[in-house]
């Protein structure tokens, strides 16, 4: 029997079934992406859970098949933005930011079953939880470079710990990879066939050991394609400095495909985007996630007061010509002390602050 816990128009719905409490993203038409009312109805829900001590585990999975969630609903972002309403911008992600770190330190495990499409926003609700599983159905990107935005939600903390720079090599260009790759580089540690994914979901409503469950369902995924390209990689992305890598990838373009892939994509996207990933991936890697995520929001803070944003979105998803128009262009110097103004302290009273996690 499942007992509801809460439900409503924020396409989450969240509920106890047995041991696990089950947060479900239900918003497929819009390949589940994330918007404020349904961040707050995941922490709501968190809140619930961590005090219900019926709930051994939580599980957040989605619904529709094609996308565990694709990221933030970035054609709002976009109408906000326009409109000069930066605050509400500012009050998702400050409240979307928050809640990747409640995941991340949150008092019992947390299941993030990842079937299809994850991206930016779908990346920190999954990448933060104690638990991640991935189908073959898995595609994974931190593509904001094409839209002209940042690697947000912690994911550098995460990215700029992975081998061989590989993780400078997904925020610069905004690959996809697919599960082979994300649970070889540790991004998931348990592979699950999706035809078994609703069986391991009701599997994890029962009583006894999250390990010895998710060991039933796990199987070994194919090899990867980027560790066995780590030491080239690594030395494509030696220095984090865009200039520096778009050399080292004309050099080795001619004869290897991903470097080929690389430097076409890092010809396309935001220049500006580029510049501002390789600077978090070169911070994250000392930094908390607490840290990683102010610096999160200081980015945004500004970057929703820029162009390049709505230059993307535009071209991507508004007019759909796949034509932006960078600001500055793939082919100008960018101003080493514009990128640092995206990383200076904002005021105190605007900084990202956290509660203490509930214990």
């Amino acid at each position: 029997m499942s007992q509801a816990v809460a439900r409503d128009d924020s396409a989450v719905s969240a509920e106890r079934r047995g041991a696990a409490g089950f947060i479900l993203l239900d918003r497929p038409k819009a390949l589940n992406a994330l918007t404020l009312p349904m961040a707050r109805t995941i922490a709501a829900a968190l809140d619930d859970f961590e005090s219900d001590a019926r709930v051994a585990r939580v599980v957040i999975m989605s619904a529709g098949g094609r996308a565990f969630c694709s990221g933030g609903d970035i054609r709002l972002f976009h109408q906000l933005g326009r409109a000069g309403e930066h605050a509400a911008q500012l009050d998702f992600w400050r409240e979307e930011y928050r809640l990747n770190r409640r995941i991340a330190r949150y008092a019992k495990p947390i299941v993030a079953l990842v079937d299809g499409i994850v991206m930016g926003g779908g990346v920190g609700l999954s990448i933060h939880a104690s638990h991640r599983v991935v189908s073959e159905k898995c595609l994974f990107a931190m593509p904001e470079v094409g839209i002209g935005f940042f690697p947000d939600v912690g994911a550098t903390y995460a990215l700029a710990r992975l081998p061989h720079r590989i993780g400078a090599l997904l925020v610069a260009t905004g690959m996809r990879i697919e599960a082979d790759d994300v649970v070889e580089l540790g991004i998931a540690q348990t592979f699950v066939a999706a035809e078994r994914i609703a069986a391991l979901a009701a599997a994890l409503a029962e009583p006894g050991s999250l390990e010895a469950i998710l060991d039933r369902f796990s199987t070994r995924s194919p090899p990867g394609r980027l560790i066995a390209q780590g030491e080239e990689i690594g030395a494509w992305f030696a220095r984090l400095e865009r200039p520096a890598i778009l050399e080292a990838l004309a050099k080795a373009a001619g004869g290897r495909e991903l470097a080929a892939a690389a430097l076409e994509a890092m010809r396309t996207t935001s220049p500006t985007s580029q510049a501002i990933g390789l600077r978090q991936i070169a911070l994250a890697a000392k930094l908390s996630l607490e840290e990683t995520l102010r610096v999160d929001f200081r980015i945004a803070s500004r970057i929703c007061r820029g162009a390049d944003m709505y230059e993307g979105v535009r071209a991507a998803i508004v007019d759909k010509d796949r034509n932006p128009r960078w600001r500055p262009s793939a082919d100008e110097p960018l101003d080493v002390a514009a990128i640092d103004a995206y990383f200076a302290r904002l005021p105190p009273s605007e900084e990202l602050t956290f509660a203490e996690p509930r214990r």
